[in-house]
């Protein structure tokens, strides 16, 4: 039997190796892309390290000013105007969907639950005091038929300003039982802005745990809500990459009565389960009464535009403590302890 040995490869030169590791490192480590450490006296200066001389041109000055002020001379980088342009919109969307993922992954965010709801629904207080004030406006000018209209709006608002409490403890709960220590699961994420949303940040906020805000630009100026963690505050300016970041560490999503905004959210996320996109996960909706006159799913399997399984996609519950307990049991399910 021939027992011929293959040839060996040929050795690569040290000098060509060690260019190539030292290639691969500056890729890795940014060091091509960052300012050096320190800066070497030369002896002699560079011919381009100092403008052209007055005495070889009385008007180089000037024209090197319009030169290095004109937009043109920006570094891409750092030129707002170029990263405005219509051809930079995919490297803006790539942009924001790094930010937020780096971000997370170096704070140890593994996973999340979602909270929606409206941001007109404020805490009892507040909505004691718009009332207050509805009431006023309306013994004023008791025949004018808008201000019959707010008042009837800021009683429903008042009614249903106990689910700010519910959100706030749904944020308690949830941060006390996951938060204990890093990396870190079910952190409470929210659009960022106030009512249900504040709430649900303020629970983890109230326990001294992480939580996310997502804001998202709008024509109009608008403020994060104060109980976001500082370094877990995001703003976005695209929807799309602002629903997908809500998506992709989701462990749960719990919505509380909202508007077109959470309508908008939580039929995304049905219809990414529905169509067997995504695994499945618990999709809580707090608030029996409003959600079954805001949609009615049972008209819609009747019509046939949904199938009759689809109706269980989500669950209904009144309570935090109820959502919660639906979570457990839906990953209890699946095999997986949430808790101990």
């Amino acid at each position: 039997m021939s027992t011929k040995r293959k040839p060996r490869p040929a050795a690569k030169s040290a000098k060509s190796k060690s260019a190539r590791n030292g290639a691969s490192n500056g890729v890795r480590d940014g060091a091509r892309d960052r300012e050096p450490s320190r800066v070497l006296q030369r002896v002699s200066p560079l011919p381009g390290s100092k403008p052209k001389p007055l005495e070889d041109d009385p008007q180089a000055a000037e024209r090197i000013a319009r030169i290095m002020s004109s937009p043109s001379y920006r570094r891409a980088d750092q030129d707002p105007d170029f990263m405005e342009l219509d051809e930079l919109r995919g490297e803006r969307l790539e942009l924001e969907y790094l930010k937020p993922q780096i971000e997370l992954t170096r704070h140890q965010v593994r996973s999340t639950i979602v909270v929606f709801g409206s941001t007109r629904l404020v805490e009892p207080a507040a909505a004691r005091r718009k009332v207050e004030a509805a009431r006023k406006a309306l013994a004023a000018a008791p025949d004018d038929p808008e201000a019959r209209r707010r008042a009837a709006v800021a009683e429903r608002v008042k009614a249903l300003s106990r689910y700010y409490n519910e959100a706030r403890e749904l944020g308690r709960i949830v941060s006390t039982v996951c938060q204990k220590e890093g990396p870190y699961q079910f952190v409470i994420v929210t659009g960022g802005g106030p009512g249900i949303m504040e709430a649900a940040n303020r629970g983890a906020f109230d326990v001294q745990a992480k939580s996310v805000g997502l804001n998202i630009i709008l024509p109009h100026e608008q403020f994060p809500n104060p109980y976001i963690t500082p370094e877990l505050c995001f703003q976005f300016r695209y929807f799309a990459l602002r629903k997908m970041h809500f998506m992709m560490h989701a462990r749960a999503l719990v919505a509380f009565p909202g508007g077109y905004g959470t309508f908008d959210e939580i039929f995304d996320a049905l219809c990414l389960i529905q169509t067997q996109k995504i695994p499945p996960l618990p999709v809580v909706l707090v608030g029996r009464e409003f959600w079954t006159k805001a949609f009615d799913p049972e008209f819609l399997a009747a019509e046939g535009v949904i199938d009759p399984e689809d109706r269980h996609i989500f669950t209904y519950v009144e309570t935090a403590q109820e959502a919660w307990e639906r979570i457990i049991d839906f990953w209890r399910g699946e095999g997986e302890a949430i808790v101990p």
